[in-house]
């Protein structure tokens, strides 16, 4: 299970948490468009998961990232 062991810190939780709620409010201006709304709300639910877990796909995955 170390691939979803915690990897960024309170500054990266706060903007994906940011970015999620961010993705989840375009989704709802965008409900007329399906395809949209479907992407937006899927990148920010998962944005919130990651920022509530304290883990970061990219970072998991070895890429180097600023946050």
């Amino acid at each position: 299970m170390s691939f979803f062991k915690p990897n960024i810190d309170l500054l990266g939780r706060i903007v994906r948490g940011v970015c999620g709620l961010g993705c989840l409010g375009g989704a709802f201006l965008l409900r007329e468009h399906v395809v949209a709304l479907i992407a937006l709300a899927g990148s920010g639910v998962f944005m919130l998961f990651e920022a509530f877990r304290g883990w970061c796909v990219a970072r998991a995955c070895g890429l180097k990232t600023p946050l």
